[in-house]
């Protein structure tokens, strides 16, 4: 099935055109990426690991987040993608986007979630995830360092504000 996104200028504001994923976006052109922490009440951060198939990063540890569709806002993508990639509902979560910014062809918005919930609760999809578990931040800053993780450029901004 072929996926659409929202076509946004670098102020965030939707150009009314859609793009299909897979295709480059022309200069100017940005579409909206959503990157979701999940923080438990004991401090640590729900990651999941990446499929070896699943490129960029292949096997490597990742918050949940991707792509919002055509149509959707921020907080939307953020509750679909949770639900599509790990099976969890979010909506009764305390949530709330942390901050954005800007790429060469994407805005992204990195979203907080407060709440619990058993890691045997889980339903990975098996062509995006691997394995999943709760990390604490020392891990998490260790994993990036050592490369397995994913190269989030915000994270230790990130850490040091939740």
């Amino acid at each position: 099935m072929e996926e659409y996104w929202d076509i946004y200028d670098k102020d965030r504001n939707r150009t009314g055109k859609l793009h299909r994923r897979g295709l480059p976006l022309s200069k100017g052109e940005y579409h909206l990426v959503v990157h979701i922490w999940v923080k438990n009440s004991s401090g640590e951060f729900f990651i999941t690991k990446r499929s070896q198939n699943k490129t960029p990063f292949p096997g490597k540890w990742e918050c949940t987040g991707g792509s919002a569709l055509a149509g959707e806002d921020s907080a939307s993508a953020a509750l679909r993608e949770t639900r599509e990639e790990t099976g969890i509902d979010h909506t009764k979560a305390s949530r709330r986007c942390v901050f954005s910014y800007r790429k060469e062809d994407w805005l992204g918005d990195v979203w907080l979630f407060q709440t619990d919930f058993p890691i045997s609760s889980v339903r990975l999809q098996a062509e995006e995830t691997v394995d999943c578990m709760w990390a604490n931040r020392r891990q998490i800053l260790d994993w990036i360092k050592s490369g397995d993780f994913c190269p989030y450029d915000y994270i230790e901004h990130l850490l040091s504000i939740i």
